[in-house]
């Protein structure tokens, strides 16, 4: 059940993702130019509307259909995607989290059923207009049904969330989302749930609550001072370096084997979630966009006009109690030795995977490419550790991060999540693929240095 949830949440998240630019490239417009904006401009304002209404549900559309059978996908979706657009009255995220990879689908069964019937000669005419034709059925299909059933959800969703925000409840919502968080959920929480609601609420109010609520540094930033100033072992000495990672870098999934060393800190997250929620929602505190990574730099940049004391009340009231609570449940429950080693394996123990797999080993190594959901987490970090130790080694070897469904061709050596070697491996079949867990402190990368060397 995990492993679905895990998987299921990766495809939703991984329509958003590759399109996290756009969100920020909006919510810039929307924070410096409507009329409660930096810099109040009533003719470039009018870029917010298009942009929220057509823009980014169509690249979301695109992304789905391209995940499911590549450019061809992405275009039928994208079409797909403009009917539930154009049927609504809303920012249509859901419906094209829906129509995109529909899209995508039946052009791709179509291919599969008519690929060795086509005769020479006749296929780019074939392709052309099956895809159009596929395409303005799809559409009208959405336009005329999915649209209008889309909105419907979409309007009760949007109506039980306000109800939820109204009754002062939303501090609740911290129960699921940081254990969710330490279950390697926080891309599909935040990117697939949370991103599409706070965008909607956005375009209403100028600012969503929704956009803070997974990206909040604070309790993770808690857990980690307190293993720097009462914990022990190299848990201790690793904190430091850990912090800068996680809250300036944005790289949260760095704090969570430091609460899986020690499961009961899974109470000083939370209480230090529903503490920030709570500061927001006191304050009314709120985001244009989503933070992506969730730095205090891009929580900053993110911030509208007036807002800043909210934001940095919420984030440093969590971080607060997360620590209180976490040096108190380490001095009462900490390890000895506080074994960060042992509890990166407790991830991959977790999450049924093994610590490194190489499939294949090429002769003459010249790109090594770090793949991920989106191509700016996790990769990206693995991939400067790596690069900063095969240039110190004096080797000459190409190291360079991407999602994993934009895993370059002519990569020699590919790294990424266990969970994704599959996916990576069909990206990138003539490659030596590598399977971790931990893209911090592996010792995996070393044994690829004097691998290269040799």
């Amino acid at each position: 059940m995990r492993t679905k949830i895990q998987s299921f949440g990766r495809f939703l998240s991984g329509m958003v993702m590759p399109n996290i630019g756009a969100f920020i490239a909006w919510g810039l417009i929307t924070a410096f130019f409507i009329p409660t904006g930096w810099m109040p401009n009533e003719n470039l304002a009018k870029l917010v509307g298009p942009m929220i209404v057509y823009l980014l549900p169509i690249l979301i559309g695109y992304t789905g259909g391209k995940m499911v059978h590549g450019v061809r996908g992405g275009v039928v979706g994208a079409v797909a995607t403009m009917g539930v657009v154009v049927g609504s009255n809303v920012p249509m995220f859901l419906g094209a989290m829906i129509m995109g990879p529909l899209g995508g689908y039946v052009i791709k069964k179509f291919d599969e059923a008519f690929q060795d019937k086509i005769p020479a000669g006749f296929e780019m005419l074939v392709n052309n207009f099956s895809a159009g034709i596929i395409g303005m059925v799809i559409t009208l299909l959405a336009y005329l049904g999915i649209g209008p059933v889309v909105q419907a959800l979409n309007n009760a969703l949007a109506s039980g969330v306000q109800a939820i925000v109204n009754a002062k409840l939303l501090p609740l919502a911290s129960l699921f989302i940081e254990p969710g968080k330490i279950l390697f959920l926080n891309n599909a929480i935040n990117h697939g749930i949370l991103a599409p609601l706070g965008v909607q609420q956005a375009a209403q109010t100028g600012k969503s609550i929704f956009f803070l609520l997974e990206t909040n540094p604070g309790p993770g930033l808690g857990v980690l001072l307190a293993y720097w100033l009462v914990g022990k072992g190299i848990a201790k000495e690793s904190a430091l370096s850990a912090i800068i990672i996680h809250f300036f870098g944005g790289i949260h999934e760095i704090y969570f084997p430091y609460v899986l060393m020690n499961p009961i800190l899974i109470l000083a997250v939370i209480l230090g979630g529903a503490t920030g929620v709570f500061t927001f929602v006191l304050l009314g505190a709120g985001l244009v966009a989503t933070p992506s990574p969730g730095s205090i730099f891009a929580e900053l940049a993110m911030t509208p006009k007036g807002g800043y004391i909210p934001v940095l009340s919420g984030i440093a009231l969590s971080a607060l109690i997360s620590f209180l609570v976490s040096s108190a449940l380490l001095k009462k429950f900490g390890q000895e030795e506080g074994d960060l080693f042992a509890a990166q394996d407790m991830v991959d123990q977790l999450k049924g995977k093994e610590a490194f797999h190489a499939v294949k080993k090429p002769a003459n190594v010249k790109k090594i490419v770090f793949a991920c959901d989106g191509g700016m987490g996790s990769s990206a970090m693995g991939a400067t550790v790596l690069r900063k130790k095969i240039q110190e080694a004096g080797l000459k070897v190409e190291v360079v991060h991407s999602a994993i469904n934009e895993i370059p061709e002519d990569a020699d050596i590919v790294i990424s999540h266990k969970e994704l070697t599959e996916r990576a491996k069909a990206k990138a079949p003539k490659a030596e693929h590598i399977s971790i867990e931990t893209f911090v402190n592996n010792p995996i990368y070393d044994e690829i240095v004097n691998r290269l060397k040799k």
